[in-house]
Formats: structure tokens, sequence, C-alpha cells
């Protein structure tokens, strides 16, 4: 079973009542029904798999980090500009799923059978309870205990970042407080995109990026939303090298690829496309 903060959580953002009240009468609701998501949830939450894999690849992370700050030519960016190896160094990374675990808010979800919406997720995002992924803080702190600015470019939109930086400071993270480094989706005009490429040019314009890390293929490139398979295989020399990908079963651009991108299929209909994309075993 969930959690009882969790639980708590749920009746807060379908009610709207006080989280401290919620909690008792919330456990007497019974478990909605099966749920695409369950599984994928439930190996984030309480697997040792999904923590092994994320703490071994932010130790790659560790190792590559100390390999392109000995390589002046080094950068996890495709076009650099002149002058970049006499840049101070930045690691740039996602946030959610990468930094945070929001898992609590996918189990909402499966455990009420809700959806993803901006007005739940805002809300969740506001109580600042995302928790650490593991390996992530304790490669951040590394990153910076070497003089690299660490950089959060996120898909949260620009009216989150005071919850996002508070989350994100009470957990330990290094934030600079002399120059913005969480970098948000509408947080300025030229950033309205949910393309990441323009915030990554912003970083790599002061800085010499040396790696990128994400959990999505729209973490490193803006052509997610096209051939995907091309994009993956075209950049395939920059795969565990200066792009570092961690696990995440739980949503993505990789989900909605399935279906067009088109969110406003039924659901009846999105699960049978991503059926018929199977490679299934014929008898």
């Amino acid at each position: 079973m969930f959690r009882m903060k969790t639980l708590a959580l749920s009746a807060a953002l379908v009610g709207g009542i006080a989280l401290a009240g919620a909690a008792q009468a919330d456990s007497a609701k019974p478990m909605a029904g099966a749920n695409d998501n369950l599984n994928a949830t439930y190996w984030m939450q309480k697997s040792v798999e999904y923590k092994a894999s994320t703490m071994a690849a932010y130790a790659l992370a560790k190792l590559r980090l100390d390999q392109a700050l000995a390589d002046k030519s080094w950068t996890a960016v495709s076009e650099p500009g002149n002058g970049y190896k006499d840049l101070p160094p930045a690691v740039i990374l996602d946030v959610d799923e990468t930094v945070l675990d929001n898992s609590d808010y996918q189990a909402w979800m499966v455990a009420t059978g809700n959806h993803f919406s901006g007005k739940t997720w805002d809300a969740y995002v506001k109580t600042e309870t995302s928790r650490v992924i593991p390996g992530s803080l304790d490669f951040i702190t590394y990153a910076a205990s070497k003089g690299v600015t660490v950089y959060y470019v996120s898909n949260r939109t620009g009216n989150l970042e005071e919850a996002t930086r508070k989350n994100l400071k009470a957990l330990g993270y290094p934030i600079e407080e002399a120059y913005d480094t969480v970098l948000l989706k509408k947080e300025k005009e030229e950033w309205k995109s949910s393309k990441k490429g323009v915030r990554r040019a912003h970083v790599a314009k002061d800085h010499r990026v040396l790696l990128l890390i994400g959990d999505n293929l729209g973490d490193f490139v803006d052509g997610y939303k096209g051939d995907r398979a091309k994009e993956y295989s075209s950049n395939k020399s920059h795969w565990g090298k200066d792009w570092i990908m961690l696990p995440n079963p739980t949503y993505g651009s990789w989900e909605a690829a399935s279906f067009g991108f088109d969110y406003k299929k039924p659901s009846d209909q999105k699960r049978s496309e991503k059926t018929n994309k199977l490679s299934i075993w014929k008898q």
C-alpha cells in the first residue's frame, strides 16, 4: 500500500481539503481499477533495481565529469561556439525523475484513477515534497565542489520556480544565488517551448557544458517528436560519455510517441496503438 503521505496528498489534490485531515478519510477509499502505470510506479518506488540503476548512472557521471575537466576540448553540446575551451565549466540536468523523485504523484494517479493535469501537477509541486533520486545529490555536490556550475533545465513552468527552488534547497542541492541556474519553461518568452535547445544554448553561451543528464530524449535533443530512432543512433557517440540517461518507465516522450503525441485520443485507443507497435512472439 502507498504511504500515508501519498494518500493524504491524494485527498488534497482531489478535494482541495487540508492534508492533515485527509489521510484517515482517504485510507478507507477502495483502490482504483487496473492501471497501466502500476508496475512502473511500484518499480520506481520500491525496487532496489531502480535505485541501483540511478546510482550506476550517477557513478558513471562522476567519472565522466573528471575526464571532462581534464580535457579542455570536451563539450556536451553540438555547437559550443568559439572560445568555449576557456569558459567556466557547467553541467545541465533535467529535474523531474532526474534529480527529483515525483513518484508520489504517479502513485496518486494509479491509486485514484486520475490522469495528469496541470492543475493537480502544480498542486503537487507546491507541496515541495519531491524526494532525491538516488545518486543525484552525491553527484551534484561533487560537481559543485569541483567548481562546476550546476544548471537545472526543466519543463516545469515558470510559476513553479519558487516551489522548485525551495524543494531543491531543502534536500541539499546547491543552487547558485548570484544568477539564475533554474531554467524553467515559459520563464521567459523565448523559453515557452518544451524544446530545451534554446535554454541549453543559453547555458553554453557562457559555459563549457561538460555533461547533459536526463531521463527523456528531449533532455538532449529537440527532435524527440520526429524520427526518434534516428536521433538515438546518430548521437550514439554521446550516450554514456557526455550524455547520461536515467530510467523512467512511468512517463515521457517515448510513451507519447506511441500515439502520435495526440493526448486527446481515448485511453483505449492509445493502449491499442501501443499494443500494435509491439514485437510479439509468434507461436
